[in-house]
């Protein structure tokens, strides 16, 4: 009797209604996706409400938990012995010889909880905790029942088969990556847009992501920087496509034109119009950013509305009330922290003003951009014709 399936539980999809199919089948997906990276043969199956890992070969099991972990829609990971549904006599037996594997050392409290998927069976589900909490204590003098705050909660399914575990490992939560459009990342080297793009795809949001490289004003470090940081993310979000934008003639073309003052919101402006150009070519529904109220200059409100105006489609800004220990806490818990503050600067921090405009004026910033008519729609479209496109996963 070995841990040879996985039960996987999952939370909001099972509100889903008559749609629920969909989800429950983009989740097996990405389980298997998941799983091939791991040793092993495995089979995905989904029965009644179930989601079954179950291995058709040795494996390595902190490696199949590892990379269960990271599949959004799941919200436990149950590790589980499946065995054979032999009758009411056998099943004290099975769940004694279940317990004798997992719990070497019988000195804990326990309560049985027994769910019956067959209502034919001869005993009730409250019969069924009696019976096998009686057989427990017969048979293990040491262990006590604590109804209230067990140690150890003992789950009975009775389905097809018999499904006994009593492990709950949790899992990342949200939605299956492909059940919500797709999304177009601003990714840059920093801790908050990664953050961002993990936040997004837990809701089942598939990412891609722009970063605006300025060679030689950035090392080709800094762009490796940003590589590694989206293979972190698509850990947990899937294949990320990175479409790396030369922003170098454009950002010196603004700086020699534009207020220094003004230096910052007009760059980002002119990131956001290339960053939409490139998300309704890929046919993405939103651009996603790391922005957080307030952080720095240009993520005041009024600096978050003027890059707001270039924009058709909707900015999706998941950090936007965090503040910034919360958001490097969750970096540290995807991976992302120690990559982000390696010390490789991007575009952004290079031209940054010494006293940037907190409260942009709109007029202002229009007026300013003005200056740029003569070359700026020339250089915005040889940026987007020479876009690098890299998988990263």
């Amino acid at each position: 009797m070995n841990t040879q399936s996985f039960l996987i539980k999952y939370a909001e999809i099972g509100i889903k209604g008559k749609n629920r199919y969909m989800f429950e089948d983009a989740l097996v997906k990405q389980i298997r996706f998941a799983l091939k990276g791991v040793e092993g043969d495995f089979e995905v199956t989904k029965e009644s409400g179930r989601i079954y890992v179950n291995a058709l070969s040795a494996f390595e099991y902190d490696d199949v938990v590892a990379a269960l972990k990271h599949v959004f829609g799941i919200s436990a990971i149950c590790p589980m012995v499946q065995v054979e549904d032999e009758g009411y006599d056998s099943l004290q037996v099975q769940v004694l010889q279940y317990l004798d594997q997992v719990y070497p050392e019988k000195n804990f409290s326990f309560k049985v909880n027994t769910r019956r998927a067959n209502k034919q069976y001869p005993k009730t589900s409250e019969e069924i905790n009696c019976d096998l909490g009686e057989a427990i204590l017969s048979a293990y003098p040491g262990l006590s029942v604590d109804v209230h705050h067990p140690r150890v909660m003992l789950h009975v399914e009775i389905r097809t088969k018999v499904n006994l575990y009593s492990q709950v490992i949790p899992g990342p939560g949200g939605m299956p990556v492909g059940t919500n459009g797709r999304g177009m990342l601003l990714l840059s080297g920093g801790i908050d847009s990664p953050v961002a793009g993990y936040m997004i795809a837990k809701r089942g949001v598939v990412i891609e992501a722009v970063y605006f490289h300025a060679p030689p004003y950035t090392s080709d470090r800094a762009k490796e920087k940003v590589m590694d940081l989206a293979r972190l993310v698509s850990r947990y979000a899937g294949p990320i496509r990175l479409h790396i934008v030369n922003f170098t003639e454009i950002q010196l073309y603004i700086y020699d034109q534009c207020p220094h003052e003004e230096l910052t919101i007009i760059m980002r402006r002119y990131m956001m119009r290339i960053a939409e150009a490139i998300a309704k070519k890929q046919k993405c529904f939103s651009l996603i950013t790391g922005e957080s109220i307030g952080q720095v200059a240009s993520q005041t409100v009024q600096s978050l509305a003027a890059t707001n105006e270039v924009c058709t489609m909707p900015v999706f800004r998941p950090v936007i009330g965090f503040d910034k220990q919360e958001i490097v806490d969750i970096a540290e818990k995807i991976g992302t922290f120690e990559t982000s503050i390696q010390p490789f600067e991007d575009c952004c921090t290079i031209f940054v003003a010494k006293h940037p405009v907190t409260k942009p004026n709109l007029n202002m910033i229009h007026r300013s951009e003005g200056k740029l008519a003569e070359k700026i729609d020339e250089m915005v479209k040889t940026a987007l014709e020479t876009t690098e496109v890299m998988v990263c996963q």
